[in-house]
């Protein structure tokens, strides 16, 4: 468990209702895609996604504490071959290099503060994601998001304080 209040896994109920909705509205998201997991933290919602079927998941975190939870988390779940973590602020990823680009984007970031926003531009524009991907962006229930004009918004979903928002990628 995070010592901290700057990580904050995203809720067993959420997570649950996040893939079911996956599962049937966007089921191309889920088996053998390449998920990018964004203010990763413990790496909740991307080994989620990896135990059920997606072929790997990168997970962009820039804390300390949260790298070490990631490694344990991934440790205990034998699942070294089909993730890795990379030591990055989530809002500056730069670009894409010779990695093969996304198909799913996880955005979990500390709430309230516009850094899923961002994080997702740079995600756009660093050609991090394949056209078509799919985006989901977590964020407290009351807060307004105003994405890059990249994203598609497809719905929305409220759990508790939380609202989660599901974006389709199409770059200009």
């Amino acid at each position: 468990m995070p010592k901290s209040n700057e990580i904050r896994p995203t809720a067993d109920r959420t997570r649950e209702s996040l893939f079911n909705i996956l599962s049937h509205a966007y089921p191309e998201c889920v088996d053998g895609t390449r998920i990018l997991d964004l203010f990763a933290g413990t790496g909740a919602v991307g080994l989620e996604a990896v135990s059920r079927g997606c072929r790997h998941a990168l997970f962009v975190e820039n804390s300390v504490e949260g790298r070490a939870l990631l490694w344990e988390n991934i440790d205990a779940l034998g699942l070294h071959g089909r993730t890795r973590i990379l030591r990055r602020d989530a809002t500056d990823l730069g670009s894409v290099g010779n990695l093969e680009a996304f198909d799913v984007l996880f955005a979990d970031p500390p709430y309230g503060k516009g850094l899923g926003e961002k994080a997702m531009a740079a995600a756009a524009g660093g050609g991090w994601l394949r056209p078509g991907a799919i985006a989901v962006l977590e964020e407290r229930a009351d807060i307004v998001v105003s994405v890059h004009p990249s994203y598609v918004f497809l719905e929305n979903r409220i759990f508790g304080d939380t609202r989660v928002h599901f974006f389709r990628y199409q770059p200009q």
